[in-house]
């Protein structure tokens, strides 16, 4: 059977949850469309997030490599089209604060996923999920390990769908956080993820 890597995030910034980690713990060694799952949840962490990823990458060679991230305001499923060698923004949960910095140096200016986006995009609006790709995956953590992991298997020459996946917040994110925002019910978050998986082919 073919290996997933899933992955997400532990809280960040005014976010005390990010439903992605209840996601990656719920589907952690399960089988969905083929693949096994293995679960990583990731520190919002500019020195150690990328490299954490990539060591489990290295560890258990996965067929494919989808990471989860937060993004609050948003109310659809986003599929990330691309990755910049760039980190920037607000601090991460070490307050380290970064400013036009790369992620490799003298690395290429971006990646593409190299996941099936549209079919992604496609089969959860035909499974009643909102969803459009996303065309940045901003500064912060997201588009570093996204950019992490697409380099990485570009520079071993692997061809294996990776990329990054924006969900929206939960409800009770939206509850428990201090900005009105779109939310989804935990259930149709999981059911959606799922969905995407399903859909990697």
């Amino acid at each position: 059977m073919k290996k997933l890597l899933l992955t997400g995030f532990e809280p960040f910034l005014s976010f005390p949850i990010n439903p992605t980690e209840k996601i990656v713990s719920a589907l952690d060694g399960q089988e969905i469309g083929g693949y096994q799952i293995k679960g990583l949840l990731l520190p919002v962490d500019y020195n150690s997030a990328a490299g954490r990823l990539l060591e489990k990458m290295r560890e258990e060679e996965p067929d494919a490599v989808i990471s989860l991230g937060l993004a609050a305001g948003r109310s659809s499923i986003t599929p990330e089209r691309i990755a910049i060698n760039c980190r920037d923004g607000a601090a991460d949960n070490n307050g380290v604060t970064l400013e036009d910095a790369p992620i490799v140096e003298g690395g290429p200016d971006g990646y593409f996923s190299t996941l099936p986006i549209r079919r992604m995009v496609n089969t959860l609006k035909e499974s009643g999920f909102p969803a459009e790709v996303s065309n940045t995956a901003g500064t912060y953590l997201c588009n570093n390990v996204m950019y992490a992991v697409l380099h990485e298997l570009a520079e071993a020459g692997k061809e294996i769908p990776a990329g990054f996946v924006h969900i929206p917040a939960s409800h009770g994110l939206a509850v428990a956080g201090k900005k009105t925002m779109p939310s989804w019910s935990d259930r149709d978050l999981l059911d959606a993820v799922k969905v995407l998986i399903a859909a990697l082919g």
